[in-house]
Formats: C-alpha cells, sequence, structure tokens
C-alpha cells in the first residue's frame, strides 16, 4: 500500500509556491541544461529541511514564536529580493555574464528560509508519522520530500524551457518576468498568514 505521506508531499510540492516559480523562469530563461544545478539543490535542501522537523526543529519552532517570526522575516526578505531581481531580469535573447541560474549551494540554503516548504514538513511530521525511531523518522521524511520534489523540480523547469519558445518578443518576456515577480511577492506576503 502507498504510504499516504507521499500523496501529501506531491501535493504540497507540486502547487505553485517560491521554488515553482524560481525554476519555471529559471527553465525559460536559461534552459532546462543550465537549470539542473537549482533543481538538484532543491531536492536536496528540501530533503535536509524535512529530516530535520522529524529530529523537532519543526517543534522548537512552533513552540518559540520569537524564533519563527525571525524566520518569516527572513523568508519575507529573501523572496522580496528575489522578485526584485527577476522583475528587472534580462529576457533569454540578451543574457549578460552576470545572468546565471541559482548554484547548487544558493538552491540549497534558500530552503531554510522557504516557508512553504517548513509548514508543508512540519505538517507531514505531525500527521504522518510511521511511528519509526527519530533517525528512522528522519530519513524516511527526506528520502520522500528529495525524491519526490526530485521530479517535481525537473518537471517545472522543463516545462520553463519550453516557455522560451512562445516568449519572442521583448513585451512577451516583460509580462513574463512580471507575472513570475509578482507571484513570487505574494509568495513573500504569505509567510506572514
Amino acid at each position: 500500500m502507498l504510504d499516504p505521506l507521499y500523496a501529501f508531499v506531491f501535493a504540497g510540492l507540486f502547487s505553485p509556491g517560491p521554488n515553482v516559480i524560481l525554476l519555471t523562469s529559471s527553465g525559460a530563461r536559461f534552459g532546462f541544461l543550465r537549470t539542473l544545478p537549482h533543481v538538484l539543490g532543491v531536492a536536496f535542501g528540501v530533503g535536509i529541511t524535512s529530516g530535520l522537523t522529524a529530529f523537532g526543529l519543526g517543534a522548537l519552532l512552533l513552540a518559540q514564536p520569537w524564533l519563527t517570526l525571525l524566520l518569516k522575516v527572513a523568508a519575507a526578505g529573501w523572496i522580496l529580493w528575489m522578485a526584485w531581481k527577476l522583475l528587472h531580469a534580462a529576457r533569454a535573447q540578451v543574457l549578460s555574464e552576470a545572468d546565471r541560474p541559482f548554484r547548487f549551494h544558493e538552491a540549497v540554503l534558500f530552503q531554510w528560509v522557504n516557508p512553504k516548504v517548513w509548514a508543508i514538513a512540519v505538517a507531514a511530521s505531525a500527521g504522518f508519522s510511521a511511528g519509526l525511531s527519530p533517525t528512522g523518522e528522519a530519513l524516511r521524511m527526506a528520502s520522500a520530500f528529495s525524491g519526490i520534489n526530485l521530479f517535481v523540480c525537473l518537471f517545472w523547469s522543463f516545462a520553463g524551457s519550453l516557455l522560451t519558445f512562445l516568449l519572442t518578443t521583448p513585451r512577451a518576456w516583460t509580462l513574463f518576468n512580471g507575472t513570475m515577480a509578482a507571484a513570487l511577492a505574494l509568495s513573500a506576503a504569505m509567510v506572514f498568514l
């Protein structure tokens, strides 16, 4: 029988959020292959974050409101900064040498302040325990989140790379970047709800 954790994780991670928006944009701007380090970093970072919730880090965040607020402020700030950069990003046809997708370690680190990942990981840890030892639960959570998220990230970055064929004018790129930046900025506001 399929572990219900998998369906929960898939539904939570496949729906739009900061990672989906950034990976789709990166796929469109830089192409699928150049976005792969970003994809792998997200999958790895999500695994670490979710594994740590099984060791009680999620419970600590819930028990310490000041720590939760600090995480929310850091998350909102980082997401708004990325939205600003995305709004002013060059279209794929005119990228400069300074334009580049996230590096592996940047994508891993972003998961530490990604509010959607924390929310899903804490909910999964609380609601889908298998009664294993803390280490067993941490490995179960980490492998479920990383494995499922790898395929989710591959899907969205590939979908983004296909958008390049539709975004053929500067106006289309401006609309795309503006829409993605607005969605990302909205996700920063959602941190506080």
